[in-house]
């Protein structure tokens, strides 16, 4: 072989070398796009799945709140007798422990329910009337209180975290 046909020779074997080189490296370009293609895929199919299970817990985290407003509401009435029991409670001194006992009940049933996160809607007379959670029985001239204030707390209001199980009913002054 002489020396012009082994420098043709190596020229060919260098187009194919570089030949091969670029389709590798074609072929390695275009997995990487697709690596990063399924690299983006994933962190989406992730970030969804962090939403809908973000979604799904406070979706259970309202219903749970919301049966439990169901199941309580069924007590409401009882506290409300507890309470009529001790506003007119007798005033004989024979009844004191009796009186005392029926205190405790009551107690101990709002104490079980604030554990599970139940609250009285707090109300003092004065306050202003809101009618997102308290229902005004009567609107009433009153001396004593400006428009919209509260004059009395007829029924105690109750509610579940933010979530108003039943709201308080009052007397207005207009």
């Amino acid at each position: 072989m002489t020396e012009e046909d082994k420098k043709t020779t190596e020229n060919e074997e260098k187009k194919e070398f570089l030949q091969e080189e670029h389709e590798t490296q074609s072929e390695l370009d275009a997995a990487l796009a697709r690596a990063d293609e399924y690299l983006d895929c994933l962190q989406r199919e992730r970030a969804s799945f962090a939403n809908y299970r973000r979604r799904i817990d406070q979706e259970n985290a309202a219903m749970a709140d919301q049966l439990l407003g169901e199941h309580i509401k069924i007590f409401l009435p009882v506290i409300d007798d507890l309470e009529r029991a001790l506003d007119h409670a007798p005033t004989d001194p024979d009844c004191a422990s009796w009186i005392a006992g029926i205190d405790l009940i009551r107690k101990k049933l709002l104490k079980t329910m604030e554990g599970l996160g139940v609250t009285v809607i707090a109300l003092e007379p004065g306050d202003l009337f809101d009618p997102f959670n308290q229902e005004a029985l009567t609107h009433e001239e009153n001396p004593r209180f400006i428009d919209g204030q509260i004059i009395e707390v007829v029924r105690a209001g109750y509610q579940v975290n933010d979530r108003i199980i039943r709201p308080a009913q009052v007397r207005v002054a207009k």
